[in-house]
């Protein structure tokens, strides 16, 4: 999850409340596999733990539906909640007590911004918002005036304009508006995986709208994770998971509008102030969410001819990137490890992204 990606739902995605858990039981009455599933961040979220007893897993899956309560309110792109709060202030220019709900996400977003070349930017919050996708009905936008996208380029808000001093924060560029929805979703996971291993929990995987993270695995056989078609239905690959791996994937078919026979996606390029072209979709597999998710971004945006440069620059490991003829892009590591079910695909190979 776009420079103004997920705004994907609200955290971009299109953050809504959360339904009651329902918990669908495992294959096994004792220290099986537990199931559970819940809404938040605009789309369902399933919870699957292992080799635990039906007892210990409810209780996590009741802390952990708690967590993405909090988070929902606290990371709102649009409704009233601490982000709002400190988008009004960050407008004043002055100082002011980051809520602590908030500073770790605007730190770890700096440090992601600087690393993509901005090319992952959740300071551009206006710009997402001129295109309709800081609501919960983006498939009704139009594209804005041309003018009003130059008129926001021209005031270039970035991550390094917020100053951070202790608790307190300031940005120097009143047209800085933060819109987390690129990255929320996984420093959400990160954050609720952490819970996870403190309330004793070591094999689980938490998946949020097929974007998700794994650990350990199910009963001593890995995790398998299905990569989904750049059309946003059917499976492109599988890739199995064992130990602690997160898998994030950007695609231009999660929130979008048509608009005159042309599809707009809302993964914006912060250079032009225009969706993103020339790429479909873009899976990362790294070791946190928090980085897969913005580099998932960063790499959309650079596109088939500068996600390689990126991706190295951002430290990355796996990548696959379907381009807009169906072609895909990939690096040594990631062919070895994805099955892909669609073998009559183009294959571009990039050379490896780190060194022997």
């Amino acid at each position: 999850m776009t420079p103004g990606e997920r705004s994907r739902p609200g955290l971009l995605l299109r953050l809504s409340f959360l339904l009651p858990l329902l918990l669908l039981g495992g294959c096994h009455p004792d220290r099986g596999v537990h199931n559970a599933r819940f809404l938040a961040f605009g789309t369902l979220v399933d919870l699957t733990i292992a080799d635990v007893s039906r007892e210990q897993a409810e209780a996590a899956v009741s802390a952990i539906e708690q967590d993405f309560q909090r988070m929902n309110r606290a990371w709102h792109a649009w409704n009233p909640g601490p982000l709002g709060r400190v988008n009004k202030l960050l407008e004043t220019g002055g100082w002011f007590p980051a809520p602590p709900s908030i500073l770790p996400l605007v730190q770890r977003g700096k440090a992601l911004s600087a690393a993509s070349d901005d090319l992952f930017n959740p300071a551009i919050g206006r710009l997402i918002e001129a295109w309709g996708f800081l609501r919960d009905d983006p498939e009704n936008g139009r594209p804005p005036p041309p003018e009003r996208i130059r008129e926001l380029l021209q005031q270039n808000p970035r991550m390094e304009d917020i100053d951070i001093d202790g608790i307190r924060m300031r940005s120097r560029n009143p047209a800085v508006k933060l819109d987390f929805g690129a990255f929320a979703k996984g420093y959400g996971i990160d954050l609720a995986v952490a819970h996870l291993r403190e309330l004793g929990i070591d094999n689980a995987i938490l998946n949020a709208g097929g974007d998700l993270r794994a650990i350990g695995s199910r009963l001593g056989v890995p995790w398998r994770i299905a990569i989904r078609r750049p059309s946003g239905s059917g499976v492109l690959g599988v890739v199995e998971v064992e130990g602690d791996e997160s898998v994030f994937t950007s695609g231009d078919y999660e929130r979008k509008f048509e608009w005159e026979g042309r599809r707009y996606s809302h993964i914006i390029d912060p250079r032009s102030g225009w969706p993103a072209r020339g790429t479909t979709s873009v899976t990362v597999i790294h070791d946190d969410s928090t980085t897969a998710d913005a580099a998932a971004t960063a790499l959309f945006v650079a596109g088939p001819d500068h996600w390689y440069r990126l991706a190295r620059r951002m430290g990355l490991r796996y990548v696959l990137l379907v381009d807009d003829s169906g072609t895909l892009h990939m690096n040594p590591a990631m062919q070895r490890r994805l099955q892909l079910v669609d073998d009559d695909r183009k294959i571009v190979l990039s050379p490896p992204l780190t060194d022997p």
